[in-house]
């Protein structure tokens, strides 16, 4: 039988030594190639003896990559060769063809490389979707296996390290991913985040220089032990979230002060009203229905007819608020708001009920002036279990206030003042800025707390960990709670801290690369184990490096 043209064979088989194409056709569905191998011998698997005495002949089916949509069906005839060492247990043995069959398998060398990307890259269903609708048939457990078989790739000794821990069972389980702080490149993955672990990795890479890491106590016990030539680097995001923690222990402790602080702007002046206006409506609102349902029918009401007198169509209002035609119709032919609940229930009964005439009682007698935490707090010694905005809300909705007396707005959060403590000023509001403004000048202990978090702000954004001791001194002489004693944990970790201030390595590429990490888990349903999420998380960065400097 002839062999096809060199221009098929290049085609078939490119960069493929030893086979030779005798002939191809199309027939069933299926493109069918008759192959042989063209090798004068082969050597023994066992005891490498070279031999080209042929035993026997046989065909081979392996499975290989579909061509054009359609099923490539590959028959390969191969020799069987007579092993010529007398003391080799092996006989006989089967030749192999470089790059194209392997023993005992059943696929091609490149359709076994095909699954195994498509596995890295979609794991296990969404991957045997995307082979079958390349025609290449492979169910998801046999996809996860070509990831397992990929080999690790080859690192360089790194110089410079980032560790950071990551969820595995978030909450339960975590483990440890070890990258290359210059290439950003994952090295490994380590089951645990403790020392015991991540000791014996650092041990069996002496070249490491820098270590990056935050500030948990056994990334540190595990750099000193097995690392003791590395530069520490505590990262800065750690330390600033460290503060901001810090700042609200000592904005908690302070929260009184938030309470007495003096009004940020002048109160607004009243509006007056003739008495027969403020007869007429009250007239008007008595009847008025209340309750959530009452307050998104008025604000749908309004809304509508404001479109409505624009010049829009009905059609045009439906489609511009995303409603139903028949809805924005109901609201249209209602000449009041009132008239879109009209027939609804009233409100249930309310365990506030045998309390009211009290409320109103005393509400009346201090004319206004009792707070409504005083109210609570008398009802409940009565027996009221209710919550305390079930007060506030029926207060400020039913009860009569004094006139011209608006009420006292409610005190920031702690978390609000943190936030205006430990934000860029450029990044508060004028109304913000007027708010931090009267809390300082209320709490001379809040002031100096808002100057130390701005000073240490200001060594972390220009490096400037020479300023660390003088910075330490002044928070654990102010005495306060939370800020003095994060201050008095930097010394615990003063050379990681001081090098964390003054270096540009920092730990937003392991950051990066937990997200990813997170990525992959979530693309495998959580039912991955650690040994393939391992593997995947290893080969994936530089599966996709190759692929953008190939452009795919």
């Amino acid at each position: 039988m002839n062999e096809v043209p060199p221009l098929v064979q290049e085609l078939l088989f490119p960069s493929v030594v030893g086979v030779a194409v005798m002939s191809v056709g199309i027939g069933g569905g299926a493109i069918r190639i008759e192959a042989r191998c063209t090798a004068s011998g082969a050597s023994c698997p066992d005891c490498g003896t070279w031999s080209d005495r042929v035993h026997a002949f046989y065909l081979r089916f392996p499975a290989d990559l579909p061509s054009a949509g359609q099923r490539v069906v590959l028959s390969l005839r191969v020799r069987r060769f007579l092993c010529p060492e007398q003391l080799c247990p092996r006989r006989t043995f089967v030749e192999q063809v470089p790059e194209l069959t392997r023993r005992h398998g059943r696929v091609t060398e490149r359709l076994r490389a095909a699954m195994g990307v498509i596995g890295l890259a979609l794991a296990g269903r969404a991957g045997a979707r995307l082979a079958s609708y390349m025609g290449i048939t492979a169910s998801r457990s046999t996809l996860l296996r070509r990831v397992m078989d990929l080999p690790d790739p080859a690192a360089a000794e790194p110089q410079a390290v980032g560790v950071d821990d990551f969820a595995l069972r978030r909450g339960h389980i975590y483990g440890t991913v070890i990258i290359d702080a210059k290439t950003h490149q994952v090295l490994d993955l380590l089951p645990e985040r403790d020392a015991a672990t991540l000791a014996p990795w650092l041990a069996a890479h002496p070249g490491i220089k820098v270590i990056c890491r935050d500030r948990a106590g056994a990334y540190a016990d595990a750099a000193t032990a097995a690392a003791p030539q590395a530069l520490q680097v505590a990262d800065r995001f750690h330390l600033w979230q460290n503060l901001v923690g810090a700042v609200e222990k000592t904005v908690a402790a302070h929260r009184s002060c938030l309470h007495d602080r003096p009004p940020t702007s002048p109160e607004p002046e009243p509006e007056w009203e003739t008495p027969a206006e403020t007869a007429a409506t009250q007239n008007d609102r008595q009847d008025d229905p209340i309750g959530k349902f009452a307050d998104r029918a008025r604000t749908h009401h309004a809304l509508v007819h404001d479109l409505l007198d624009q010049g829009m169509s009905l059609r045009g209002v439906a489609h511009h608020l995303g409603w139903g035609r028949h809805t924005v119709q109901r609201y249209a032919r209602a000449a009041r708001w009132q008239d879109m609940v009209k027939g609804r229930k009233r409100q249930l009964p309310s365990k506030l009920d045998p309390f009211k005439p009290y409320l109103a009682q005393r509400w009346t007698e201090t004319e206004g002036t009792v707070t409504m935490h005083d109210l609570y707090r008398e009802i409940a010694d009565r027996g009221f279990r209710g919550h305390y905005s079930t007060v506030r809300d029926w207060i400020r909705r039913d009860l009569p206030r004094q006139e011209g007396v608006t009420p006292a707005p409610p005190p920031p959060s702690v978390r609000q003042v943190t936030g205006w403590l430990t934000r860029h000023p450029a990044t508060l509001t004028e109304e913000e800025k007027l708010h931090r403004k009267a809390v300082l000048d209320h709490c001379p202990e809040l002031a100096s707390a808002a100057e130390l978090t701005s000073s240490f702000a200001e060594m972390l954004t220009t490096l400037s960990g020479n300023q660390l001791p003088d910075w330490i001194t002044k928070a654990t002489n102010a005495s306060l709670p939370g800020i003095s004693s994060f201050a008095v944990g930097l010394y615990s970790d003063f050379d990681a801290v001081t090098a964390g201030l003054t270096t540009d390595w920092n730990s937003g590429p392991v950051e990066g690369a937990v997200n990813r990490i997170k990525m992959l888990k979530r693309q495998m349903f959580g039912r991955a184990g650690f040994p393939l999420l391992r593997k995947r998380v290893l080969l994936y960065t530089r599966h996709q490096a190759q692929c953008c400097s190939t452009g795919l």
